[in-house]
């Protein structure tokens, strides 16, 4: 019978002991993440060497670098096999993680729905959204898939955890976002709906403005008119005054009527129409006829492109432009106009102009006099309502011609712009899409 073991002799063989823990410890993880593939044990016959299967080794280096968690379960549902992954997404060292029930990791919401696919997995293919609840309490969203295996122990039921975490909250972003989308599209359906409601009112003031507000001046030039003939030798200088006032009515009727052209351009065009631009400036020279002729202008028409557009704005216009280049020639030096096109590619784009429309190339088409010119530092200016470089006493208008060739040009896609010298004549240039 053998003596009682010294102290001294238990602590060295407990040593021993915990060393063997170890080196078998660190020999299990080798095997399991494929760094060996065979081993040498010393027993008492001497040496052994024990190999593993490469099918083995290759199904373990697969499993354990795969991104889902894998874990093994017996018809208990205790934790038979788990890899490293499923080790962290329960924050678990992968050794304490062997031997446990599978339902503790089993979120309270996903308990039922496990449960039955435990029950129900042995006999097919089953997925199911679960939530994994990991021992520090952190909620993994999860698909769920598992199979029944048939493994030397007995049949097994295998399952592979996919996180869908960032799926999830890839998700809810779009969910945000979608929100977001529908409260801006019902804040544009809003606008747009103000913006109805304002094109509503101003078709009601251009209605006003053709009939209910230029019947008080047509009254007020016809009265003058009575006033000037029946009672002109007893009203002395008061005829000069009359006359003053039915100018002013005049002009005031004309600013109305320039006014209702501005607010039809603004809110009424047709796009769709191919329109010879020839054709169009055709129409205009002989509404022009009467003017071309008194002032001895001569207008140089070259071949013109055809476009999509609306006759009527095109026609508004070029007229406008034609117009102010008669209105503003040189005295005594007849009216040169010249009428011309050209392609120009989008790249090449003067930075001034700015389409409203985006396209490969654009028509220029340049409206060319030889009049007074401007100097350029106006060119923004002269697009604007009410704006004038002249008094009204050296040349008559509204301001409001060029304001409305901005309109007609940017409703057809394109934009307008000019360049000119005092004294040199003027360059207008349109731009449509091609």
């Amino acid at each position: 019978m053998n003596g009682a073991k010294t102290y001294e002799q238990l602590v060295v063989e407990n040593e021993s002991l915990r060393w063997q823990l170890e080196e078998a410890t660190e020999t299990l993880q080798a095997i399991r993440t494929g760094q060996i593939d065979a081993l040498v044990v010393q027993g008492d016959d001497g040496h052994e060497l024990y190999t593993l299967k490469t099918a083995d080794y290759t199904y373990r280096i697969f499993i354990e670098t795969m991104n889902e968690g894998a874990v093994t379960l017996n018809k208990e549902g205790l934790i038979l096999y788990c890899n490293s992954t499923f080790a962290s997404m329960v924050d678990l060292p992968l050794s304490k993680v062997i031997g446990l029930s599978f339902d503790r990791f089993a979120a309270t919401t996903s308990k039922a729905d496990f449960d039955a696919l435990f029950n129900e997995g042995w006999a097919d293919i089953r997925k199911i959204e679960f939530a994994l609840s990991s021992s520090t309490g952190k909620l993994v969203p999860c698909l769920l898939s598992v199979t029944a295996l048939e493994l030397d122990g007995g049949i097994c039921l295998s399952m592979i955890l996919t996180d869908l975490t960032v799926q999830k909250q890839t998700q809810q972003l779009l969910e945000v976002n979608n929100q977001q989308l529908a409260k801006t599209n019902n804040d544009l359906e809003v606008s747009n709906q103000a913006l109805n409601r304002s094109n509503d009112n101003l078709q009601q003031f251009a209605y006003i403005a053709s009939h209910d507000l230029q019947e008080p001046l047509r009254k007020i030039q016809s009265f003058g008119d009575l006033l000037k003939m029946q009672y002109s030798e007893h009203l002395g200088e008061g005829v000069e005054y009359i006359e003053r006032m039915q100018s002013a009515a005049s002009r005031m009727s004309t600013l109305i009527k320039d006014l209702l052209t501005f607010s039809r351009i603004s809110t009424r065009q047709d796009s769709t129409l191919h329109v010879p631009l020839t054709q169009v400036i055709d129409a205009v020279l002989n509404d022009l006829d009467m003017a071309i002729e008194e002032t001895g202008a001569v207008v140089e028409l070259d071949s013109l492109p055809t476009i999509l557009g609306d006759p009527s704005q095109l026609r508004q216009l070029f007229s406008n432009l034609i117009s102010n280049a008669l209105k503003f020639r040189k005295p005594d030096v007849p009216a040169y106009i010249r009428v011309k096109s050209a392609i120009v590619a989008e790249d090449n784009l003067p930075h001034s102009v700015n389409p409203t429309h985006q396209a490969s190339s654009y028509h220029r088409v340049d409206v060319i006099d030889n009049g007074i010119g401007f100097k350029e530092q106006y060119l923004d200016r002269i697009f604007q309502v009410f704006q004038r470089l002249h008094g009204k006493d050296q040349y008559p208008g509204t301001g409001i011609g060029l304001a409305i060739c901005e309109k007609v040009a940017t409703n057809h896609g394109g934009a307008i712009t000019a360049s000119s010298e005092p004294g040199q004549g003027a360059t207008f240039s349109v731009y449509f899409p091609a």
